[in-house]
């Protein structure tokens, strides 16, 4: 039986300065994480029958799920454009912008659009690779984009285009 996955899709290379911060904190965290890992590894390998030994079977599989983080962090970090400059034109949407919307049920949402790296950093992330994000780029106030997947059909209506680490109500 073989371990073969299938590859990831390929996302996009962007990310900001306090995504890749975030990506460096962990690499380094899961480096002083595995040093652990290793240590509970060895005091478990020691006990004797490695078949029947439940601490060694789990070390060992928590070893491999970080050795395979550390492996993916250390291929993709490199490849990553930290983009920290902000658009000339910031009446329209592009990468890095918090934008409010209003959705067709009159409800306000706040996005921001990230890397596909660092979209899972906070709740108001969005990739730049999902549908929302590509249909609101190059977007100015008041635009409407409408978005549309298998159940349902959703429009949305820009009000507010910023650039910077936070969001700033008026």
């Amino acid at each position: 039986m073989s371990r073969w996955k299938a590859p990831r899709p390929k996302s996009s290379p962007y990310i900001t300065p306090t995504g890749y911060q975030h990506l460096e904190q962990e690499l380094k965290n899961l480096w002083l994480k595995r040093k652990d890992v290793v240590s509970a590894l060895s005091a478990a390998a020691a006990e004797g029958d490695r078949s029947e030994n439940a601490e060694y079977i789990y070390r060992k599989k928590e070893l491999r799920g970080i050795d395979s983080r550390i492996h993916f962090l250390q291929k993709r970090m490199p490849s990553l454009n930290i983009i920290s400059a902000k658009p000339a034109d910031q009446d329209r949407i592009f990468f890095s912008a918090w934008v409010l919307l209003e959705n067709d049920k009159g409800d306000d949402l706040l996005y921001r659009i990230v890397g596909a790296d660092e979209f899972g950093m906070d709740k108001r992330y969005i990739s730049l690779d999902s549908p929302l994000a590509q249909a609101l780029l190059k977007k100015t106030f008041d635009d409407q984009v409408q978005i549309h997947n298998e159940v349902q059909k959703t429009q949305y209506t820009v009000f507010d285009i910023q650039y910077g680490p936070e969001f700033i109500a008026d």
